[in-house]
C-alpha cells in the first residue's frame, strides 16, 4: 500500500514515529545520552567488571577505552533510529516490510530502555517513565498497525500512551515528585513571570494534566480533553525552544535544542490522532472500537 493511501491517522502515526526517530538519532549521534548511568552503575556492575575483565573498578570508569565503548554504543544506538526514519517509511511496502517491522521493534526496544535510562537516572521515579510512553509507543504501534489487515490505529492503546504521558508530567508538576528546575526555568524565559508564579502555573498545569489522562477515557467530554491535549503538546514541545534560544548563538543554541522539541512531536499528535478517529465513527461503532 502507498503512504499516500494510508488513512490519516496510520500517516499521522508514521509522522509521529519518524519525529521520534529524527530526535532521537540527532540525540545519540551529535549530543550524550544517559548510557553511563547504567554502565557507570558500581553498585550493580562492580563484581562482574572486577571478576570478568581483571581490572579495578577505578581503572573500569577512568578508562580511555571503556569511554570509547561506551561512545560506539551511543553513536550505533543513534545510527539504528536513522534507519528507523526510514523503516516507518517502508514499512507499507512488500519488499521492505519485514526488514522495517524488524527495525521498528528495535527502535521500541531501544527508546524504552532509554526511558528506563532516564527513569534510573531520577532514581527509579515511575512518572519519568512513563512521560516517555507516547515516544516508545511510537514505533510499537506503527507496527502493530503495519501487521493488521484493517490498517486501523488502535483509539485505545493511543489514548493509553497519551495518558501515561500526562500523568508522568503531571506528577512532577504537582510536586508529587521533586519539581524540575527546568520546567520552572523554561515557564519564566518563555513567559517572563516569576519564579513563584511560575510554579503556580506548573501545579495548575499538573492538575489539569490529570484531569485530561482521565477525562480522553470519559465519551462526553472525550474530545475536548483531546484538543487541550494537542496544544499541550505543541506549546510544551516548542517551550524547548522559545525558552532556551539565543537570538546572538541562534545556530549553535538552536543545534542543542532542536532535536528535544522533535522527538517530542508525538505529545501532540497522539491526541490528534485520537481526536481525528473518535470524530469519523459513529457513536455506537464508538462503544465497540473503545471495548476493542
Amino acid at each position: 500500500m502507498k503512504t499516500d493511501q494510508l488513512p490519516l491517522p496510520v500517516r499521522l502515526l508514521q509522522v509521529s514515529c519518524m519525529a521520534v526517530f529524527l530526535g532521537r538519532a540527532w540525540q545519540h549521534l551529535l549530543w550524550d545520552a544517559p548510557f553511563r548511568t547504567l554502565l557507570w552503575d558500581e553498585g550493580l556492575l562492580k563484581g562482574f567488571v572486577e571478576s570478568t575483565f581483571d581490572v579495578t573498578w577505578f581503572e573500569y570508569v577512568t578508562s580511555p577505552t571503556t569511554d570509547l565503548v561506551i561512545q560506539i554504543l551511543i553513536r550505533s544506538t543513534g545510527i539504528i533510529y536513522l534507519l528507523g526514519i526510514f523503516a516507518t517509511w517502508l514499512v507499507f511496502s512488500k519488499k521492505w516490510e519485514k526488514f522495517s517491522r524488524f527495525l521498528l521493534l528495535l527502535g521500541s526496544v531501544g527508546l524504552f530502555m532509554l526511558a528506563v535510562l532516564y527513569c534510573k537516572e531520577k532514581y527509579y521515579q515511575l512518572g519519568q517513565l512513563i512521560e516517555y510512553s507516547s515516544q516508545f509507543g511510537a514505533p510499537l504501534l506503527l507496527w502493530w498497525v503495519s501487521k493488521s489487515e484493517t490498517k486501523r490505529v488502535p483509539v485505545t492503546a493511543i489514548k493509553v500512551a497519551i495518558a501515561l504521558t500526562f500523568i508522568g508530567h503531571g506528577l512532577y508538576a504537582l510536586g508529587y515528585y521533586p519539581l524540575p528546575g527546568h520546567f520552572v526555568d523554561m515557564t519564566i524565559n518563555t513567559l517572563g513571570v516569576s519564579e513563584e508564579f511560575a510554579k503556580s502555573m506548573l501545579f495548575a498545569a499538573g492538575v489539569i494534566d490529570m484531569i485530561v489522562a482521565i477525562g480522553i477515557f470519559i465519551p462526553a467530554i472525550q474530545q475536548p480533553m483531546l484538543l487541550y491535549m494537542v496544544a499541550w503538546g505543541v506549546l510544551t514541545s516548542l517551550a524547548r525552544i522559545t525558552a532556551h534560544i539565543d537570538a546572538q548563538l541562534f545556530t549553535a543554541t538552536l543545534g542543542q535544542w532542536l532535536h528535544e522539541t522533535i522527538y517530542r512531536v508525538p505529545h501532540a499528535v497522539f491526541p490528534m490522532i485520537a481526536f481525528i478517529i473518535i470524530r469519523s465513527i459513529k457513536p455506537k461503532e464508538e462503544v465497540i472500537l473503545e471495548n476493542a
